[in-house]
């Protein structure tokens, strides 16, 4: 997949015809579990072949309601799915509820049959009680930080959109787990199909690892500290022309002295720094998102000259401002090769079949069928 800036060993191997359990937990959310499960139907289509399999699980198959409560019948009980080459675990609401003791040891079970183990949403609450994720960086949705290093304390939390740390890969919620999927599949079969995938399903910018949750700062705070989110709310307000850190003292009546030591207890920063830090995400997104020139950009976010500016990105990011606007621009140029003449759908017997065979099926009729050709 992707190597984070600590350059630590976070590939998941590729292997064709790849069979993945998603293992439901209850009132597990529906918009991360089709966020998974949609890139690996369309890298089948895009590659007219079945990359992947997939199999929706519950502890004895009976139905599921998700966190929306709508019913869900999946495919297998954890006693009748085939071997899986990875397993993960689709989380919601309360997952310290909806984990039991017959998850934990399905899971344990798995990873000692060498299935690479991953997690969606508050899915890594079961994959830590089950201890797989013992020194692993993880990420899971923003709500349940505080409640996961409460309970395991041997998990590196990250508040990331989504980690890969050796066999193991765990996304927050909402959206995040379509970016980690379209990574998986980017490097198990090349950048071209993961590309082809985002521009199937209209997604305009494929996010990295190093890309970071917006964790509300008043999840993390509470009520307890108004002034320092008054602060934050101005220098959030005032990214184009910055407010100096005395004026910003003076608009909430606290000294410059208690503004830095508000910042350093409950930010773990100077105000300065945090200032900064807004501002580069700021830019980060106008860089990806928009076609603003780089000057444009330096100015939209408060920075005085260009060289300044690309100074501050690439001492934060790794990598100066062009090279993301290089990426941008490749993927703008992007052209799908050729699409084949289209086919009749042809309908299976559900019974016989598996989803991922039904919808490469009807994929047939589809003009992107079989339009990208996996390099072997």
């Amino acid at each position: 997949m992707v190597t984070n800036i600590n350059d630590r060993s976070r590939e998941i191997p590729s292997q064709k015809g790849q069979c993945i359990g998603f293992l439901l937990l209850e009132n597990f959310t529906l918009i991360s579990l089709a966020s998974a499960i949609e890139p690996l139907r369309m890298a089948n289509q895009l590659a007219g072949e079945e990359l992947y399999r997939w199999y929706t699980i519950s502890i004895d198959g009976a139905p599921l309601r998700a966190s929306d409560g709508l019913m869900v019948t999946p495919d297998a009980s954890m006693t009748q799915v085939p071997e899986l080459d990875g397993v993960i675990v689709c989380g919601g609401v309360a997952p310290q509820v909806s984990v039991t003791r017959d998850h934990v040891l399905w899971l344990q079970k798995q990873a000692r049959a060498s299935a690479r183990m991953g997690a969606i949403c508050t899915g890594s609450w079961a994959l830590a009680r089950a201890g797989l994720l013992d020194g692993v960086e993880t990420s899971v949705h923003w709500e349940c930080l505080a409640s996961m290093q409460e309970a395991f304390p041997k998990v590196e939390l990250t508040t990331r959109l989504f980690s890969i740390d050796q066999d193991r890969f765990t996304a927050s919620g909402g959206t995040a787990p379509l970016d980690m999927m379209l990574n998986m599949i980017g490097h198990d079969h090349g950048r071209e199909l993961s590309v082809g995938i985002s521009e199937m399903f209209i997604y305009e910018r494929m996010r990295s690892e190093q890309d970071m949750q917006r964790v509300p700062l008043k999840h993390i705070l509470g009520t307890t500290q108004p002034k320092l989110l008054e602060i934050v709310a101005l220098m959030e307000s005032n990214l184009e022309e910055p407010i100096s850190l005395a004026e910003l003292a003076r608009y909430v009546d606290v000294s410059r002295r208690q503004l830095e030591r508000l910042f350093q207890k409950y930010l773990h920063c100077s105000p300065s720094r945090y200032y900064l830090k807004l501002r580069l995400t700021r830019a980060r997104q106008l860089l990806k998102q928009t076609s603003l020139s780089i000057i444009e950009v330096a100015s939209a976010c408060g920075f005085v000259s260009t060289p300044h500016f690309s100074k501050c990105y690439r001492e934060y990011y790794g990598t100066p401002p062009r090279d993301e606007r290089i990426e941008l621009l490749s993927r703008a140029h992007h052209k799908p090769v050729d699409v084949l003449p289209s086919q009749e759908p042809v309908v299976l017997a559900a019974a016989t079949f598996s989803s991922a065979q039904l919808a490469l099926s009807n994929a047939k009729g589809e003009p992107t069928y079989a339009t990208i050709r996996i390099p072997r």
